[in-house]
């Protein structure tokens, strides 16, 4: 499958048509060759994320990390470690940023450092200030928005990132259910999410196939894994188990 990219400095993707007579400015899924980062307007993004929405997820990996080089990292709750064996598997050395809030479950902890044994990863864990706010002092909305959506951005910013790897997916949940391939999050940062259009037997069957290293809480009837306050046991193949009881149901990381 042959996906188009675009000359440095050009805002927008070509229309299909002048793709196809423009096998120059083609890159097949074997070949990259932006040097620097482009910047893309949003009618840009909501092109190009049709154009790849029946490509595989390592073809969506390689467009993005040919389109932002070195800009471009990788955000992991260590539920699993699909989406960081996906990347890594094309680029050993893109940056995997962990938030870690200091609510994670000791099981999460464990799954980053067997990720990091096996995977050699270039992991940067990414720890709020000692006086940020917490649950029970000032809420879920400010918890989450310190501890992690803060988090994310200034390790971004830190970094000169433009743009970063997620593993949401449509399945995960109706407000998930519309999910792009690319797009912007609520900070206008684009997002790749290469794992978008997989179902949970997708997920499964990459696990299988890969022996991947996976947090030991989906065993024990966790279907989607957060901080020890707002997570629990909840075997329904969602995020039923995340802030239980309550309206809230993402942290802040996947508005847009």
């Amino acid at each position: 499958m042959l996906i188009p990219t675009i000359p440095i400095g050009i805002r927008a993707f070509m229309p299909s048509s002048l793709v196809q007579s423009h096998a120059a400015e083609q890159f097949s899924a074997e070949q990259t060759t932006t040097e620097q980062p482009v910047t893309f307007e949003q009618p840009a993004l909501q092109r190009v994320s049709r154009q790849l929405e029946k490509a595989p997820a390592k073809e969506i990996v390689r467009w993005a990390l040919d389109a932002y080089a070195s800009q471009i990292c990788v955000g992991t709750s260590f539920t699993d470690t699909v989406l960081v064996h996906l990347v890594t598997s094309v680029d050993p050395d893109v940056e995997v940023l962990f938030l870690d809030t200091g609510f994670h479950f000791s099981e999460t902890l464990q799954t980053m450092k067997a990720a990091q044994a096996r995977y050699r990863l270039n992991l940067n864990v990414v720890r709020p200030p000692s006086d940020a706010p917490d649950l029970w002092s000032a809420g879920s909305e400010a918890c989450c928005a310190a501890r992690k959506v803060d988090g994310l951005r200034h390790a971004m910013a830190d970094n000169g990132y433009q743009a970063w790897f997620s593993g949401l997916r449509r399945a995960d949940s109706e407000q998930r259910s519309k999910t792009p391939i690319v797009g912007t999050d609520s900070r206008g940062v684009v997002k790749v999410n290469p794992l978008a259009n997989w179902s949970d037997q997708d997920v499964a069957d990459y696990v299988a196939a890969n022996d991947l290293v996976v947090n030991p809480l989906l065993a024990q009837g966790y279907s989607s894994v957060g901080c020890w306050p707002c997570t629990e046991a909840h075997d329904d193949g969602g995020r039923g188990g995340r802030w239980a009881g309550t309206a809230k149901t993402e942290c802040g990381l996947h508005l847009d």
